[in-house]
C-alpha cells in the first residue's frame, strides 16, 4: 500500500498506521484535518477485520503531528483525561482505535466540559475502559515477583491483560531503585529493563518453546530457592483456617495470576 493524499473523501476509508502511540496521533490528525470518512483504523501487517469497500490510507508517523493533537487535547480537557485516552490504546481491545478517534473530534467540538459529558458512548467508554486498564496496572504492582538470577538480576514474567508494561517504568524504578531488574511481558514477548540509572524497553530471544517462562530456572541465584521456599512458609503460618474466604479471595486474587506468584506454586 501507498501513503494516500486524498483530501475530503466521501468514501469509507481505512487508515493504517504503525501500531505506535504516536502513530495513532498520527492518524489521527490526518484523519480530523482532512475530513475523512473513517471507517476503522489498524496496524500495518496485523490481520484486521476491515471494510472491503473502503479505501486504504497508510499514514506514516510524524512526531510533530501528533505533538499538536496531544498538546491540543490538554487544551480542551484535563490531563487525567488525555491519560485515559492512552490507557485505552494500551487496552488494546479491537476497535479502540476508533473510539478514541471519535472521543477526541468530540472533545475539540467546543462542547463545555466534554470529558464529563458520560452521556455520550465514546467518552463512556474511553472512561470505563481506561478503569479497567488502570486496575490492571495496579494489580501488576502489587502481584509482581521477582526472582533473583546468579548476576544479580531480578526477573519477574507477567501475563497481563492489558499492555500494562508502558505504566509501570515510575513505580518500579523508585521502589527499587537499588536493584537491576526485568519485568517481562511474556504474552507481548518484550519488557522494562532498569539498570539503576534508566529504564528501558526491551526484547528477548528464547531458543525454546518454554521461552521466558522457564528460561530463568537454570539462571537462578543460589539463594533464590531458600527464600522462594521462607516465602511461602510465611503464607502458610500467616494464614487462619477458620477465616479463609475462598470466594473473596479469588475475587481480590484472580487465579489467572497464580502461575507467577510464588506462594501459589
Amino acid at each position: 500500500m501507498e501513503v494516500s493524499n486524498i483530501i475530503f473523501s466521501d468514501k469509507p476509508v481505512n487508515v493504517f498506521y504503525d501500531g505506535t502511540w504516536y502513530g495513532l496521533l498520527t492518524a489521527v490528525f490526518d484523519a480530523y484535518s482532512k475530513k475523512w470518512n473513517v471507517s476503522c483504523f489498524s496496524v500495518i501487517d496485523r490481520e484486521s477485520q476491515s471494510d472491503f469497500f473502503a479505501e486504504k490510507v497508510v499514514v506514516v508517523t510524524d512526531e510533530a503531528k501528533a505533538q499538536r493533537v496531544w498538546l491540543g487535547l490538554k487544551r480542551e480537557v484535563p490531563k487525567e483525561n488525555c491519560i485515559q485516552l492512552y490507557r485505552c490504546y494500551l487496552s488494546e481491545i479491537p476497535g479502540i482505535e476508533f473510539t478514541i478517534f471519535s472521543c477526541i473530534k468530540f472533545y475539540f467540538s467546543g462542547f463545555d466540559s466534554p470529558h464529563l459529558a458520560y452521556g455520550n458512548p465514546d467518552v463512556l467508554k474511553v472512561n470505563q475502559t481506561s478503569k479497567m486498564v488502570y486496575r490492571e496496572k495496579h494489580r501488576m504492582e502489587a502481584f509482581v515477583r521477582f526472582q533473583r538470577t546468579a548476576d544479580d538480576l531480578y526477573y519477574a514474567g507477567i501475563e497481563p491483560d492489558f499492555n500494562v508494561i508502558p505504566l509501570l517504568n515510575e513505580h518500579f524504578a523508585q521502589r527499587y531503585a537499588d536493584q537491576n531488574w526485568l519485568i517481562y511481558d511474556i504474552r507481548r514477548k518484550y519488557g522494562i529493563y532498569y539498570d539503576q540509572d534508566n529504564v528501558e524497553e526491551i526484547t528477548l530471544n528464547f531458543s525454546n518453546e518454554a521461552g521466558a517462562k522457564t528460561a530463568v530456572k537454570d539462571v537462578f541465584h543460589d539463594s533464590e530457592t531458600l527464600y522462594q521456599e521462607l516465602w511461602k512458609n510465611y503464607f502458610k503460618n500467616v494464614n487462619i483456617p477458620s477465616r479463609r474466604n475462598i470466594k473473596l479471595h479469588v475475587q481480590h486474587l484472580p487465579k489467572r495470576y497464580w502461575k507467577h506468584l510464588i506462594e501459589k506454586k
